[in-house]
């Protein structure tokens, strides 16, 4: 395990203090959980971009174009 030293504003310290405490955390363990949620949600941006650079809408079309032409079910029906 780490350490690292963080400068942040006193307002937002408090209110950081506070919501650890209402979630009953402690506040290393809220800023754990929050910077790995952004990172995740950076990450499979990420990815996501990654495997969208892969795609073709050439094999996409081929790929559809298996798919049976029939009505869809009706639970399944806008």
């Amino acid at each position: 395990m780490s350490t690292l030293s963080v400068r942040i504003p006193d307002s937002l310290h408090k209110k950081l203090k506070e919501i650890a405490k209402k979630e009953g955390v402690s506040m290393n363990q809220f800023i754990t959980l929050a910077v790995s949620e952004k990172m995740s949600a950076l990450l499979t941006v990420d990815y996501l971009r990654q495997r969208a650079g892969r795609g073709s809408r050439k094999a996409f079309e081929e790929i559809m174009s298996e798919v049976p032409d029939v009505a869809p079910e009706e639970y399944d029906k806008l």
